[in-house]
């Protein structure tokens, strides 16, 4: 067991997330190498200010652009698959789930393959193989099913598209690209042709280290930060890698609750912190653990976009802003017309938002973002 500070704390984590220097370039290979880094990116349509993705590329990269992810990654270098929910993973990551997805009982896969009869499935595989990529309104129309429904939420009411959702989660299929919103499906073999022969190996073990390495501090208490491998938390594996030494169990000064890092996480670089400030999405990785940075960096943050209008203390879309090593306020904005537009802007108390560093954010980001200009609040909260 290691006990550090918070500071300590602090200043790891602002590090693990590659988020004190901009260290990649907004190339192929740049991109990549972040992706490799931090490991998974969790995926999300909604898009006020670029998606959650882009905005975690955009905190990490000087000249990062919206949609730089699957224009420089997919097919190839990324694929699509449930980690922290539905994520963007490196390449590395496709052989172990190649071998470990079919054998899987996935939520809702049973209810989906009682709808779709077996023959289908197999006919919209073959369709991939001979006519792929392609996006779903380009198949051979297979007819009506009746779609799933989660608390409200409709899924798919087109057969062949809820045939490619199951040989999609069993990695027979993958998502080779998007055109806007729209995927694309191709097989394996040729989309991941360079990784789609070599090993997988234990996925748990690999899924549970990957997660350390994606977490930093890795809370050991259930909370969507082991989404998807939530029984790995539950099992001895954990202290089996402890006791292999890949991995180490932490305690943070004032926390009751305990992590696992990974085991040379006090002798990793923790560069010097530049004079940028980042505007962080909500689903950014840095912010998974809630509580964690709470305790850190004294930062109350709660994304309010499922909440009623009326039990927001914030608003729908908002971010927090860190400068410096320091979650120093957050804001709420939207582009409209061509502009990045600010609609409300909090500093954290005692704080004073550097409204120059701010501004060059928001200049990074607009161009981010395609846009051409950016406005702001009168006054901040």
């Amino acid at each position: 067991m290691l006990r550090i500070d918070r500071e300590t704390a602090a200043r790891f984590l602002t590090a693990h997330h590659n988020l004190n220097q901009f260290c990649f370039e907004p190339t192929r290979e740049g991109v990549h190498g972040l992706l490799r880094r931090l490991r998974c990116l969790q995926l999300d349509p909604l898009s006020p200010m670029g998606t959650s993705p882009d905005m975690v590329g955009m905190a990490r990269i000087r000249g990062f652009k919206a949609g730089d992810w699957h224009r420089f990654l997919v097919p190839g270098l990324a694929f699509e698959h449930w980690a922290k929910e539905r994520c963007l993973l490196p390449d590395h990551a496709f052989p172990y789930y190649r071998d470990f997805a079919p054998s899987v009982k996935w939520a809702r896969m049973k209810t989906h393959k009682q709808r779709v009869p077996a023959e289908v499935i197999a006919d919209v595989l073959a369709e991939v193989r001979e006519r792929g990529p392609l996006a779903p309104k380009e198949f051979q129309d297979r007819g009506a099913v009746e779609p799933l429904d989660w608390s409200g939420w409709k899924g798919t009411g087109k057969m062949t598209t809820m045939a490619l959702e199951i040989l999609w989660t069993h990695c027979e299929v993958v998502v080779a690209g998007r055109r806007k919103r729209e995927k694309v499906y191709d097989v394996p073999e040729r989309a991941m042709k360079h990784v789609f022969d070599q090993p997988g190996g234990d996925f748990q073990r690999f899924a549970l280290l990957e997660r350390v390495e994606a977490a930093g501090l890795l809370n050991h208490n259930t909370g969507p930060h082991w989404s998807t491998i939530d029984k790995v938390r539950k099992s001895d594996l954990p202290h089996e890698l402890a006791e292999e030494g890949l991995i180490v169990e932490v305690e943070i000064e004032g926390d009751k609750r305990r992590y696992w890092a990974p085991a040379d996480f006090l002798e990793r670089p923790v560069p010097e912190t530049d004079q940028h400030m980042r505007i962080l999405g909500p689903l950014d990785p840095f912010l998974w653990d809630r509580k964690l940075i709470q305790h850190v960096f004294g930062f109350e943050y709660i994304w309010e976009v499922y909440k009623p209008a009326d039990q927001r203390r914030w608003g729908w879309y908002v971010c927090p802003l860190l400068h410096k090593g320091r979650l120093v306020g957050r804001l709420e904005g939207r582009i409209q017309d061509n502009c990045l537009q600010v609609h409300n802007l909090w500093s954290e108390p005692k704080t004073r938002i550097n409204r120059t560093a701010l501004k060059a954010a928001l200049k990074r980001h607009t161009k981010a973002c395609g846009a051409e200009t950016f406005s702001l609040p009168d006054r901040v909260s």
